[in-house]
């Protein structure tokens, strides 16, 4: 689609539903995609004030609350513990609140599930509480890279990381290179556009959201260990992150 049919979409499903829809609403009834808002807008409450329209909860902060039950609602859709994929597609929030107060989306679960037992809301969310025992009960039992084993590797043959879920990248990094192409894969999702990677320090240049429709340029140093600067003896001001 093009702007102009993205901007002539959102005013016929505005008009069909006879109010300013959500972002939920737009992707779900009006045909256009996340990918295509966010390459013409940036974000759907830049492309509703574009159409000339005024959304009721974009730009306002969120608090808990609503993150959980809206977390919880797409949840129940997909009958289990949402990707970031999922919902990012079902959500009519974006992905950023939830990552920013809980600092990682693997960590998003055990968070929800500690609020609902916080706020009394555990037995009226008693199915996504159990959702979100039985990811936890699943993660327990998978592979484990860390911690003493008795077990050999086999000699010669490539040792793999700890298994990745949701992710481009299958298993957890071994390498500096493998933290480089993890970084690629969610960059986009963690609010950056790559400008430059390069084989000298520092190892990539970006352009990072910093406020709405606002980006901010950073060089970005990659390691596999945080210590691994130090050893490397990186001059810090010669990066940003």
């Amino acid at each position: 689609m093009t702007k102009e049919e993205v901007k002539t979409a959102i005013l016929a499903c505005a008009n069909r539903l006879g109010h300013t829809p959500s972002a939920k609403e737009i992707f779900k009834h009006g045909g256009v995609n996340r990918r295509e808002l966010r390459r013409y807008f940036g974000t759907y409450r830049r492309a509703l004030e574009e159409c000339g329209l005024e959304g009721s909860g974009c730009g306002r902060r969120l608090d808990v609350e609503e993150l959980f039950r809206d977390w919880a609602r797409v949840a129940r859709e997909v009958k289990k513990v949402p990707t970031i994929c999922e919902y990012e597609e079902m959500s009519e929030y974006s992905v950023r609140p939830l990552l920013k107060r809980f600092g990682g989306w693997t960590k998003i679960p055990e968070g929800m599930r500690l609020y609902a037992k916080g706020e009394g809301l555990a037995e009226e969310y008693s199915d996504v509480m159990e959702m979100i025992e039985c990811q936890a009960g699943r993660q327990n039992r998978g592979p484990k890279t860390s911690g003493s084993t008795t077990t050999k590797a086999i000699a010669n043959r490539p040792v793999y990381g700890q298994l990745l879920r949701d992710c481009p990248l299958l298993f957890a990094p071994t390498c500096e290179a493998g933290v480089l192409f993890l970084f690629g894969a969610l960059a986009e999702r963690l609010g950056f556009l790559a400008l430059r990677i390069q084989t000298g320090y520092p190892d990539c240049e970006a352009m990072r959201v910093v406020a709405e429709n606002r980006m901010q340029r950073l060089r970005i140093e990659i390691e596999y260990e945080s210590r691994n600067f130090l050893k490397h003896l990186h001059e810090p001001k010669g990066c940003d992150l």
